[in-house]
């Protein structure tokens, strides 16, 4: 009997300290409520809008609202296509459609004797000279002229409005 009263004390000592853990492991991760939030202040609907860091929850359970990964691409496509096809000889090394920057590793052009690389920055969802900014080094490491970048900048921006008017878009 006494064999039999040990066992039932340490299965109940067992889901006594199982019960305590899973508590307290509920309890750390927070987010009981309204994830943490401050919410708006204007009164407005904030369904539809991107939560800043600042006002994110800290908890695990956070992943699962609906509303974690509001994600807007402020690119223009004609811009990022036309990049990618003027400049198809450069290896591409990374590319960000969220952020806009496309990274190329070392690449000769046609017909051309020069190595280079480019990194290429789309900021802006207007179709506009404002919105690309191009950068290309040679393998020395040189930046190139700025009329060799403004030539290259020309072609990918005339690129990007044939795109755009075969699109049917103008």
């Amino acid at each position: 009997m006494s064999r039999l009263g040990e066992t039932m004390t340490f299965t109940s000592r067992t889901k006594l300290t199982v019960a305590s853990l899973a508590l307290t492991a509920l309890v750390s991760c927070g987010g009981f409520g309204n994830g943490g939030g401050s919410g708006t202040t204007d009164g407005a609907d904030s369904s539809n809008r991107a939560i800043p860091v600042e006002e994110r929850g800290t908890s695990i359970w956070d992943i699962f609202k609906p509303n974690n990964s509001d994600i807007t691409v402020k690119v223009n496509k004609y811009i990022w296509a036309a990049s990618l096809e003027v400049l198809d000889f450069l290896p591409i090394e990374s590319v960000d459609p969220f952020s806009g920057v496309i990274v190329t590793g070392y690449g000769t052009p046609p017909n051309g004797g020069r190595a280079y690389r480019a990194t290429v920055l789309v900021r802006d969802p207007a179709l506009d000279a404002r919105s690309l900014h191009l950068s290309l080094q040679t393998r020395g490491g040189r930046d190139v002229s700025a009329s060799t970048t403004r030539a290259v900048e020309d072609a990918i921006l005339a690129r990007a409005r044939q795109l755009r008017i075969r699109d049917g878009r103008f």
